[in-house]
Parts: structure tokens; C-alpha cells; sequence
């Protein structure tokens, strides 16, 4: 049987009871309705980049959704595309199609581990766009009623790397759609202060498709974000914690070159603070690692876990408890992991 840390970015994870291997949408249906019926421990598994599965998960039957097809269907007397991505389709290879086709509203997305069906639970996101940005509606087999649906962006909840499906409405994502915009192949309008530096291009400003996408994968591969068998640092599930969100009150009362941005909501309430700051704050450098593991925070990036070769799930997490309480402890906040932790 195939061990989980031979199908997660983390290469943590131990056998399962059982993997199957679903190849189409029907085949998804089928093994879930098949498995939830049962009453077992169930896992849906994508591309494994955002999971963190524990050593020993003997009571664990996993379903790997490889469903694959991509269609495109132009709104009539428009610009803009539906694009409909089956759930076990390789999310940057998506984002690359789009591109190629002259598509934006994926472009700053190139890069990401993982794969389309994962994107709205997580509603991943960076230098400067998310997924609720263009997403419409998704294809949802939902546990409790065994029903497939299709549901509006409206009823999914998504917030910062936060959705209803991550909260608790449990079941399996089928398809995902997009409504993606022809601007003669250029981008969404720029709104990463990151990226336009990067580019020398201006806020709100518009370049190239390409030039976004090149732009992103060498800001990606320069944190250790971007997945490359050369590079021990993308041995992880990228970023750890997400960046936390407190009250405007608060954050003023922490050191005044802590970085901090406005929240989505922009309610002037609250701010999101750099939990890459404060962990370095702390005293945890790059490359820091606690005595005897292989687990280690990345030399690039210190939002990231790495896995140094052979660590175990067990050292994982207590580098990430670690750096939990030493942010706790010195600035009141508390780090919440990104990854889903499976079989702790």
C-alpha cells in the first residue's frame, strides 16, 4: 500500500486502510457515496500540498481525486469566459491554460501547489488575487444528503484562506468555475505593491499575461514556494499560518514597523499583521530547527516548514507548536496553521 507522505508535498504521512483512485467525476461520486455509506475515517486528497497526515493512520480510507477536462464557454456579447475545471485538475496547470488562452483573473495565481477542487476550500490566494474573485459556482456532493449540487459563490462563505467548506460543510468538490476576462492578453488590473515592484509597473497598472506569470514564479521560487526537486525549502506545504487578524487596537500597540495591512472587509476594525514578522521577531531564524529533528523552518521563508529529509509528521508539528508559543508568548497572538492536520 502506498504510504500518504509519497502523495503530499510534505512528504509526511502514514499507510491508509485503503486509496482509491477516482478518474472521473462519476468515479469520485461513486467511491465517495460508496465510503461515506460505510461509516469509515474518509480523506479526500488532491495534490496532498495542503495536508500535514499524521505517522500512523491505519483507520484512514482515502479517495485521491484525479478527475481531469477543462471547458471553455465565452458569455455571449461579452469579453468574459466560463471556464469549467473538473476537481482533479493540476491548479497551475489550469492557471497556464488560461493564460496561453489570454484569460486573466488566475494569472498572479501561477505556482501554487495543488490541485482545482482544493482551491475554493482553501480559497487560496496571492499577490493580489484570490479565488472569490472569479469564482462563480462550483459542483458540490454534499455528505449529509448524499446530493450533488451546484453552488453560487454566495453560499460558499470564502474569506482569507477560509470558506464554508473548510468550516465544516463536508463533502466533495466535483467541478469549479470561473468567469475569466479577454483584455487582448493582458492582466487583471495590478493590486500587489509586491508584484508591481517586482515589475516596475505601477499599482493598478496592466502588463502582459506572461510577464505576471513569470514575475510570480521567481517571487515564489525566491521564498522556496514554488515546487522544485532542486530546492529542499519547497518540501512543505508552503506558507504554515496564515496571517493573523486583530483588532486596529491592538496591533497598535505592537512594535510600529510591524507590517500590517488593511483586512478584505476594510471595516477600519481590524488589520492583518506579517506572521512571517513576528515569528522572526521571536528569535527563530531561517533554517532554524529544534535539536535532533528534521524538521526545520525554510532558509527562504520563515512562514514555511520544511521537511529536511526523513522527517516525521510528529516532528512537524512540534516545530510548529514551537513556534506557536514562542509567538504567544511574546506578542499575545495566536498563529493558526494553514495546512489541514489530518490524523492527530
Amino acid at each position: 500500500m502506498t504510504r500518504l507522505s509519497e502523495l503530499t508535498t510534505m512528504r509526511v504521512g502514514g499507510e491508509p486502510a485503503s486509496l482509491v483512485r477516482a478518474t472521473s467525476r462519476q468515479q469520485v461520486i461513486d467511491a465517495c457515496l460508496e465510503l461515506w455509506g460505510s461509516g469509515e475515517d474518509w480523506l479526500l486528497l488532491g495534490g496532498g500540498s495542503n495536508l500535514v497526515v499524521a505517522d500512523e493512520v491505519p483507520e484512514l480510507h482515502v479517495i485521491q481525486v484525479a478527475s481531469l477536462g477543462v471547458e471553455y464557454n465565452p458569455v455571449a456579447g461579452t469579453n468574459q469566459v466560463l471556464v469549467r475545471a473538473q476537481a482533479g485538475e493540476n491548479w497551475d496547470a489550469l492557471v497556464a491554460q488560461t493564460i496561453e488562452r489570454g484569460l486573466a483573473g488566475l494569472e498572479a495565481l501561477s505556482g501554487i501547489p495543488g490541485s482545482v477542487g482544493a482551491a475554493p476550500v482553501q480559497n487560496i490566494g496571492a499577490y493580489g488575487q484570490e479565488v472569490a474573485d472569479t469564482l462563480q459556482r462550483i459542483e458540490f456532493l454534499d455528505y449529509e444528503t448524499h446530493e450533488v449540487q451546484v453552488l453560487e459563490l454566495s453560499e460558499l462563505g470564502l474569506g482569507y484562506r477560509d470558506s464554508a467548506l473548510k468550516r465544516g460543510r463536508l463533502g466533495a468538490v466535483l467541478w469549479v468555475e470561473f468567469l475569466l476576462t479577454d483584455h487582448g492578453c493582458l492582466s487583471a488590473p495590478i493590486s500587489s505593491s509586491q508584484l508591481a515592484g517586482a515589475l516596475n509597473a505601477s499599482m493598478t497598472s496592466q502588463v502582459s499575461l506572461s510577464q505576471i506569470r513569470s514575475a510570480v514564479l521567481e517571487l515564489r521560487a525566491a521564498k522556496g514556494m514554488l515546487l522544485d526537486s532542486s530546492d529542499p525549502n519547497s518540501v512543505s506545504c508552503g506558507s504554515f499560518f496564515t496571517n493573523p487578524i486583530v483588532s486596529d487596537t491592538f496591533a497598535r500597540t505592537l512594535d510600529s514597523a510591524a507590517p500590517r495591512w488593511e483586512t478584505p472587509d476594510n471595516d477600519g476594525l481590524t488589520v492583518k499583521l506579517s506572521a512571517a514578522w513576528l515569528i522572526e521577531q521571536t528569535g527563530i531564524p531561517k533554517g532554524f530547527r529544534l535539536p535532533g529533528s528534521a524538521a526545520a523552518i525554510s532558509d527562504k521563508h520563515t512562514l514555511a516548514i520544511t521537511n529536511r529529509g526523513g522527517a516525521t509528521a510528529a516532528q512537524i508539528l512540534e516545530l510548529a507548536e514551537y513556534v506557536q508559543v514562542r509567538v504567544a508568548n511574546r506578542f499575545g497572538v495566536a498563529l493558526v496553521p494553514e495546512p489541514n492536520l489530518v490524523g492527530f
